[in-house]
């Protein structure tokens, strides 16, 4: 029997690396788009850049000529800013749109033709419960997440016909390389940044003392296995008791529990 494949972007650290080595483990043919090459033992790199639909293109005929199909597609790559909404600049928000939101739809794109024409596949994409509770001074990040969210979920109804079923897990702080690298407003206005540097300096902690990112990978495949993948996943106890109380308290009062942490 031929392995199932798999496609998974930003696997080069963090949840993704985790996500292709339990694949790889569990029996998959693993394609790894990054911008640059994922060392992962089994895992194929494949030289892409989400950003851009020619790449993306490339990449998926690359996977098609070798591997013949697609039955998963892991979108996993995101970056992060921070600051104040007024302090951002264009090409800040037009980036982080366009790894988070936009790289996921260009790779669904190209991917949901050859799905439907073998007959189904999976698509699961690493959100974050940022779409549900909207962080101050990270919003373009919540933002980002949320459009995912509402986009796929939307998408969902379209493919189902197809046997091509999505889901969103959303993890909470998670110990990565993603608070290394989000990009830092570096013109904060005095109005704002002292909250800012505050409000960054929780977000940091809490990540950095996070949830593993083995444990959102396992979550992952979890969904890809399920005959019917839940549409939004949490992962994570204390996190799921944070979206349930998002779910059932009114919400003025959820943002300013919010405002109280980040604010």
């Amino acid at each position: 029997m031929a392995r199932k494949v798999a496609v998974i972007s930003g696997a080069s650290s963090g949840i993704g690396k985790e996500t292709a080595a339990l694949l790889v483990e569990a029996g998959w043919r693993v394609f790894a788009f990054n911008r640059g090459k994922a060392d992962i033992p089994g895992v194929e790199s494949v030289t892409v850049d989400i950003t851009k639909t020619e790449d993306i293109r490339r990449g998926v005929e690359a996977v098609k000529q070798q591997a013949g199909r697609v039955d998963l597609l892991v979108n996993n790559a995101g970056m992060g800013i921070s600051g104040a909404a007024e302090d951002t600049s264009d090409e800040s928000a037009f980036y982080q749109m366009d790894v988070n939101f936009f790289g996921a739809f260009r790779l669904a794109r190209e991917v949901l033709p050859l799905m439907r024409e073998q007959g189904g596949g999976r698509i699961v994409n690493v959100s974050s419960i940022a779409a549900v509770f909207f962080v101050p001074f990270q919003g373009f990040y919540s933002a980002s997440k949320a459009a995912v969210n509402a986009l796929f979920t939307a998408m969902q109804n379209e493919v189902r016909p197809f046997g091509i079923l999505i889901s969103n897990v959303m993890p909470g702080d998670t110990k990565t390389g993603f608070t290394d690298n989000r990009r830092k407003c570096a013109d904060a206005s005095p109005v704002y940044r002292e909250r800012m540097e505050q409000s960054v300096a929780v977000m940091e902690k809490d990540e950095r003392n996070g949830m593993p990112a083995r444990a959102v990978a396992r979550e992952i495949l979890r969904q890809a296995a399920r005959r019917k993948p839940k549409p939004f996943v949490t992962v994570g106890f204390k996190n799921k008791t944070l979206v349930f109380l998002s779910k059932i308290l009114p919400a003025a009062l959820v943002n300013r529990l919010v405002y109280s942490i980040y604010g």
